[in-house]
């Protein structure tokens, strides 16, 4: 059943750490699946790209849940440092270790082709300027580490939360939400997909995702709605990952996309926010939601160090299906080592040097 939450104290929501854990795995293998694979018609994990709507959409309630009721305490300027020492430490961290495999990839001559453009390169992704250089590379907004294009309207998204979204009554939102499920049906039938958004040709529909999803997520905490079940997290889970295994086809993805997106996701935020963990999935959502954004912002350029070798060598996929399994696995373990060691530490730094109230 559906009833309000959140109001009287505010809990910790466990399981959507874990959601969000579960998508950014779900990135990392899809992008390597775009390279062993191609064709997302025989990828078993074509419709990955959507956890970028989810992503989206969990942001929205989060923001939301975090600020709707201190915002005018605390104000424009303050919510605006919390943000900066929450996101950019991992835009920085990812556009270094971007940079460095730009560098000494030994499988690309890439560098030798755009070394004079180089540290442009790295002061626009560290600024998140979006920049589409690299045609080799299909002009990702931020070559040196793509996934920043997100993060890019994550930041459109906050603040236009600050101007004008914590302000907006439920009655305008609910407006603005049927012009944005409009727009993404739009999108989704000109593009015959929604994986758009992070390449120069397509940048617009980075912008149709975010107006809808973050909408979205604000509104379903400002309505105050959860679902409260039993059963935990491992069942949501399977249903946020079954829809990225949804098959490939050109006949129905304009539809099936924005449906999902439309629909799907923001029930299965209701199913996690109100659903409880044990002590095993507990620490499972816990470690899962330590790495998400880690993982989610370092991992892109491993893959061009991937695709670069496979332009080179050629392997079979028995051997890139090992490649990804543990690469995956590493990845995983990296994000954990640079979140633990590298950005909580510059994160608390910040906060103590710019004296920002607790987020």
């Amino acid at each position: 059943m559906f009833e309000t939450a959140y109001h009287a104290s505010k809990p910790h929501f466990e399981i959507l750490d874990g959601l969000r854990g579960l998508a950014a795995v779900s990135v990392v293998i899809f992008h390597f699946m775009e390279i062993a694979v191609p064709d997302y018609h025989n990828s078993f994990i074509a419709h990955a790209y959507l956890s970028v709507d989810f992503f989206f959409c969990l942001s929205g309630f989060v923001i939301a849940y975090a600020y709707d009721q201190k915002f005018a305490r605390i104000g424009v300027l303050e919510f605006f440092k919390l943000r900066l020492i929450r996101l950019h430490p991992l835009v920085i961290i990812g556009s270094v270790i971007g940079l460095l495999v730009f560098i000494f990839d030994p499988f690309s001559n890439l560098f030798h082709t755009y070394g004079d453009k180089t540290l442009l390169l790295f002061i626009t992704s560290c600024l998140m300027i979006p920049y589409p250089l690299v045609k080799e590379r299909w002009f990702n907004l931020f070559h040196l580490n793509p996934p920043t294009w997100s993060l890019f309207w994550e930041y459109v998204a906050n603040i236009a939360y600050a101007f004008i979204l914590v302000r907006l009554p439920k009655k305008i939102l609910w407006v603005l939400i049927v012009i944005a499920a409009g727009l993404l049906f739009y999108e989704s039938k000109r593009s015959n997909f929604l994986g758009v958004g992070w390449g120069g040709d397509n940048v617009i529909g980075g912008a149709i995702r975010v107006f809808y999803s973050f909408l979205a997520g604000i509104l379903i905490y400002r309505l105050g709605w959860k679902v409260r079940v039993k059963t935990g997290f491992i069942p949501v889970a399977i249903l946020l990952f079954a829809v990225f295994l949804i098959p490939f086809s050109e006949r129905y993805n304009w539809y099936l996309d924005p449906l999902v997106v439309v629909l799907f996701f923001p029930f299965l935020l209701l199913l996690g926010a109100g659903a409880g963990t044990n002590k095993i999935t507990h620490k499972i959502c816990l470690f899962s939601g330590d790495i998400s954004y880690p993982l989610y912002m370092i991992h892109y350029p491993f893959i061009w160090l991937f695709m670069s070798y496979v332009e080179k060598y050629k392997p079979g996929l028995a051997t890139m299906t090992w490649m990804i399994i543990f690469g995956t696995a590493a990845l995983a373990l990296t994000a954990y080592l640079i979140v633990k060691y590298v950005d909580a530490p510059i994160r608390a730094m910040l906060k103590n040097r710019w004296a920002v109230a607790k987020s």
